[in-house]
C-alpha cells in the first residue's frame, strides 16, 4: 500500500518499460490508437523493489476535523516468487504510546489466486496474536478512506480500461476502469497518469471512485518517491466526498532493496516486535 497501488501489484509493466523509449509526450497519438490497458500496464504497475523499510504515518481527519494520527514502523516484501502468495507487510505501531508494540502481519495473494489475505494482529497489552478475517474488500484498512479491496493485488484484466480523450492533455493522460465481474467496489474508478520524458517516469497522480450510482464517492491524490528504478507513496490524500472524512498517508525514511529476512514476517517476529 504503501508501494502504491494501489499500493501496491507493481510488476506487471517492467518488460515494456525497458522496451520503450523516448518522450511520453510525444508519442501521445501513437498510444491513443492502442488499448487503454497499455497505458494502465505502463503508468500504474511500478515496480517497490525486492523490499523496503520505512516509515508510515496516517492521518484520519473527520467531517468535523478532528484528527486522529498514527505512526507505524513498516516493513514489506515482494513474495511474488512464492507460488499463490503477493507480498508481505508488517507494521509495528510506534505512535501513539498507549498502542506502542502493537503490530500487524499481512500476507497478500495474487489476484488470480482467489484468495483472501491472512492477517494477524498481537495486542501486547494481552500478549496474544489473533487472526484478523476480511470479510468484505470494501471493509475500511486501519480506519482509513482506502479499503482492503483498493490495497489488494489487482490485475489488469480485472477491469475495462477506457481512454477519456476530451480529458486528455499535454500532460496528463486519463483512463476510466470499469469492473467486469462481481463483487464490484466501484461502478468506475477514473484515473489521471502525469507523464514524463520516458515511460518509466510516467505514473498515477490522481483517482476519482465512483459508487455504483456512478456518484463521486471519494477522491485520491499521490505523490510518489522513486530510487534507481523504485517506487513508494510519498504523500497520498484521500477525500471521501460523501461523508467528509479524510485520510493521509505519509512514508518517509523510506529504503529499498535491504534483503529482508523472510522470518521477519512470522508470527514469531510479530510477538517478538521490530528490532533494528
Amino acid at each position: 500500500m504503501f508501494c502504491a497501488k494501489n499500493a501496491i501489484a507493481l510488476k506487471l509493466g517492467l518488460v515494456l518499460l525497458v522496451a520503450l523509449n523516448g518522450s511520453v509526450a510525444a508519442e501521445v497519438e501513437g498510444v491513443i490508437g492502442q488499448e487503454a490497458d497499455e497505458i494502465v500496464r505502463l503508468c500504474d504497475y511500478k515496480s517497490p523493489g525486492q523490499d523496503q523499510r520505512s516509515m508510515l504515518e496516517i492521518s484520519l481527519i473527520n467531517a468535523a476535523n478532528a484528527e486522529k494520527k498514527s505512526i507505524y514502523r513498516r516493513l514489506w516484501k515482494d513474495s511474488s516468487n512464492e507460488g499463490e502468495l503477493f507480498d508481505k507487510m508488517v507494521l509495528y505501531t510506534v505512535f501513539p504510546p498507549e498502542g506502542e508494540g502493537t503490530g500487524f502481519l499481512r500476507w497478500g495473494y495474487k489476484a488470480n489466486s482467489g484468495k483472501a489475505p491472512d492477517q494477524w494482529l498481537y495486542l501486547p497489552s494481552m500478549k496474544k496474536i489473533r487472526r484478523v478475517s476480511v470479510r468484505d474488500p470494501g471493509d475500511s484498512f486501519l480506519g482509513s478512506d482506502l479499503s482492503y479491496g483498493d490495497i489488494d493485488d489487482r490485475s489488469i484484466s480485472a477491469d475495462q480500461h477506457e481512454l477519456v480523450s476530451d480529458l486528455i492533455t499535454d500532460e496528463f493522460f486519463v483512463v476510466d476502469s470499469r469492473p467486469v465481474a462481481e463483487p464490484k467496489l466501484y461502478s468506475k474508478r477514473r484515473s489521471w497518469y502525469k507523464k514524463g520524458q520516458s515511460w518509466a517516469d510516467c505514473h498515477r497522480v490522481k483517482t476519482e471512485f465512483y459508487d455504483k450510482s456512478e456518484d463521486l464517492l471519494k477522491v485520491q491524490e499521490l505523490s510518489w518517491q522513486a530510487v534507481s528504478g523504485a517506487w513508494a507513496w510519498d504523500v497520498v490524500t484521500v477525500r471521501n466526498i460523501q461523508t467528509g472524512h479524510s485520510s493521509i498517508f505519509k512514508v518517509y525514511d523510506v529504503e529499498f532493496n535491504v534483503n529482508l529476512s523472510d522470518r521477519l514476517f512470522t508470527e514469531r517476529e510479530l510477538r517478538r516486535g521490530y528490532r533494528e
